[in-house]
Order: C-alpha cells, then sequence, then structure tokens
C-alpha cells in the first residue's frame, strides 16, 4: 500500500521520458480549433446535393478509440436537409477534406433568422484513419475552415 504512490510517479516518469505523451495516438496532441482557410478544390465523386453555402463552425471532439468531426453550416434558406460530410480522397499531405453537401427544399422557403437556417453534421474517424490524417478541412460553396495537428 505505501508503495502505490511511488510506483505511479516512476511509470509516469518512464512515460514521458520515452515519449509517450508525445505520440500521435495521444488525444492531448491532436487537432487544434478551427480556422478559416481557402477552398479546396477536389474531383468531386458525383453528388446530386450542391454544398451548403457558409461553414460556421466546425471542432473535432476526440473520444476512446477514434475522434467526431462537427461542423455548422448555414444554407441561404430554411427548409434544406440530408445534410452530410462527404469524405474525400485523402491527398499526399494527409489532409482530409470534407465537403459538406445538404439537398435544397423543394419548394421556396422565407429567410428568417440566422439560427433557424443553421444545419450541424458530424463525421466519426476511427483511431486507424486518424494516423494518416495531419489536417482536416470542411468545405462549402464559399468558405472552408481548417484544423490541424
Amino acid at each position: 500500500m505505501r508503495f502505490r504512490l511511488p510506483i505511479a510517479i516512476l511509470a509516469l516518469t518512464a512515460m514521458t521520458a520515452c515519449g509517450g505523451f508525445s505520440s500521435r495516438l495521444n488525444p492531448f496532441k491532436w487537432f487544434k480549433r478551427s480556422t478559416p482557410v481557402e477552398v479546396v478544390t477536389t474531383e468531386t465523386p458525383a453528388d446530386p446535393r450542391p454544398l451548403v453555402a457558409n461553414v460556421l463552425s466546425m471542432q473535432i471532439d476526440s473520444y476512446p478509440g477514434g475522434a467526431i468531426v462537427r461542423a455548422t453550416g448555414l444554407p441561404p434558406t430554411q427548409g434544406y436537409w440530408s445534410a452530410e460530410l462527404v469524405p474525400q480522397p485523402l491527398d499526399e499531405n494527409g489532409t482530409l477534406v470534407l465537403q459538406f453537401h445538404v439537398f435544397p427544399p423543394e419548394a421556396a422557403t422565407a429567410v428568417v433568422n440566422q439560427q433557424s437556417r443553421e444545419i450541424t453534421v458530424a463525421y466519426n474517424l476511427s483511431d486507424i484513419k486518424l494516423q494518416q490524417i495531419n489536417q482536416i478541412v470542411v468545405q462549402g460553396a464559399s468558405n472552408a475552415r481548417a484544423s490541424s495537428r
């Protein structure tokens, strides 16, 4: 019972000395806050849904076994539906582009306030996929947001 604290301190010291906390799998080393970036051009597979007009925010939350990418977009009017983050092929720099696609309303709708038009979507990434990724970009029609390690 007296030896638990010294053993725990010794194990922690050994981990930090061996680089255990600098590992790419360490959640504290994962992605930072998102920042605005230029729109990335990619070869898009046929998706009938257009890109959301603006990407307002993007954040990456880690959990045991992976991370969840959450993005909020702003279409021009209310009534947009079936939103999804569609992954594009990973580029040679380790950048994953997630295109924010959404169906427009079937009938004309009003423009009320911004909060009523916002759409939030999420995309799940496993630890295995995250090992190859250095930057994640969520792309809309007029802007994009990125987060990197």
